[in-house]
């Protein structure tokens, strides 16, 4: 299968070097740079004690033009105002299929109007850091899931079935389901995380921090009218104690004075709160800091 990924940060780049082993794939960087160095070096993956290399041609995402068999968008959801004119004048409703991979909800918004003959969303699951241009530190293993948003399953399936135990993909049902799982996630460890400025361990293991958690957790749960609300907090506690060493990647924005996906993750349920007439402080009082935060970065 042919496999272009517009995207070079660490999500693309942890995608580009598991998708190379048995497909061939072509990646779309933001900027020339970074393309030359990738086609100079190729990409390699670094995990634990393991290095992997891989080769692949690399262009500027200006240049796509949709004609591989399917296209990963693996860059952050605040990218996707600047990417999705490009991605909208060169697809086709006959021969595009997409697989969008980005936190939150709010990119659903930009999916709409797109045209392709299936659109599929993602929620990725895997511990990832870009170390420098064409590296990546694979530094915690899980799972990608996928969901079909609108057309057919027959790629992904396809697409699920290739790839082996070191980088499954599970195929879910319903695609909505599966991003509040993960938006649950998101909205409670990587505020949190980045104003405390702590590892996600740290959020259970202190009773003052771990008191936030389930405050901030029962306010999501409100807005997004969670069933099985046990399940969600379960999974929540679950996943700062296995990645208990991570720093969150909202935490990693701000220290390195980059934006953040504030707004597609905390800004998506602070309009749902809106629309449902729904207080919502907290979400709001995280917003605000986060959004302040970044302004101190463009400013000093």
């Amino acid at each position: 299968m042919r496999i272009g990924i517009i995207g070079g940060g660490s999500i693309g780049l942890l995608f580009a070097c598991y998708l190379s082993k048995i497909h061939q794939v072509t990646l779309y960087t933001k900027s020339q740079k970074q393309a030359d160095e990738i086609n100079i070096h190729g990409v390699s993956l670094e995990k634990e004690l393991d290095r992997f290399h891989a080769r692949m041609e690399a262009t500027p995402y200006f240049n796509w033009t949709g004609e591989e068999h399917l296209t990963l968008i693996a860059v952050k959801q605040y990218q996707l105002q600047d990417l999705m004119p490009i991605i909208m004048e060169k697809s086709s409703a006959n021969k595009n299929h997409f697989l969008f991979l980005q936190n939150g909800m709010g990119h659903l918004k930009w999916l709409n109007d797109l045209r392709a003959a299936s659109i599929i969303v993602g929620s990725v699951e895997h511990g990832a850091a870009k170390i420098n241009a064409h590296t990546v530190d694979h530094n915690g293993m899980g799972v990608t899931r996928a969901a079909v948003y609108r057309g057919g399953d027959k790629l992904l399936n396809e697409l699920a079935d290739s790839l082996s135990s070191s980088f499954p993909i599970e195929v879910e049902t319903d695609y909505r389901s599966m991003l509040i799982k993960k938006l649950v996630v998101n909205a409670v460890i990587n505020p949190l995380t980045s104003i405390l400025k702590v590892k996600n361990g740290q959020l259970i293991e202190n009773p003052y921090y771990y008191s936030e958690v389930i405050s901030l957790f029962n306010e999501v749960a409100d807005i997004l009218n969670l069933e099985r609300k046990q399940d969600h907090l379960e999974n929540l506690i679950s996943i700062c104690r296995n990645t208990a060493n991570n720093r969150s990647s909202m935490l990693k924005d701000l220290e390195e004075g980059r934006p953040t996906e504030a707004d597609a993750i905390l800004g998506y349920l602070a309009d749902e709160a809106n629309r449902e007439n729904k207080n919502a402080p907290l979400i709001q009082l995280f917003l605000n800091c986060i959004r302040g935060k970044e302004l101190e970065k463009e400013r000093f």
